[in-house]
């Protein structure tokens, strides 16, 4: 069984990011080890967040997940910033997770404009009293 998130590019580049870090982590040694937890953590954040998020009902709700998996995506870009600052990550590993830690962000930020909303015709239900005041919407005059 497959869940409809795991069928998504926004979240399967999150999913390879996340294999590229793992990769890059193992390389990260001694002074190193505490990017490297940083990286792993929030590389890991990105796509538990888009699939907590894409389970979510409400809007809001699934937009507030999307702007988290998007922060920590950000996150790994300044992570990764520092370790090439140090030269404690290849210049190749660097532009590598980069492109991928940027298309990922640009994915999430145009999920989030996007309108969330799934509703349906509400004309298949019939009348409805949108506002809740118990009186009949339509015009008496």
């Amino acid at each position: 069984m497959h869940c409809g998130h795991e069928q998504r590019d926004v979240y399967r580049v999150p999913m390879r990011y996340l294999a590229w870090a793992y990769a890059v982590a193992k390389g990260l040694t001694g002074t190193d080890r505490h990017a490297r937890d940083q990286l792993l953590r929030a590389a890991q954040s990105i796509p538990l967040h888009i699939a907590e998020g894409n389970g979510k009902g409400a809007n809001a709700d699934r937009r507030r997940f999307f702007e988290i998996a998007r922060g920590s995506a950000l996150d790994c870009a300044a992570i990764q910033d520092g370790l090439a600052a140090c030269t404690a990550m290849t210049v190749a590993d660097h532009a590598q997770g980069k492109a991928m830690s940027t298309r990922i962000v640009s994915m999430l930020t145009k999920l989030e404009q996007r309108s969330l909303d799934v509703r349906e015709d509400p004309i298949a239900y019939g009348d409805f009293d949108y506002d809740n005041d118990n009186d009949s919407d339509k015009d008496s005059g």
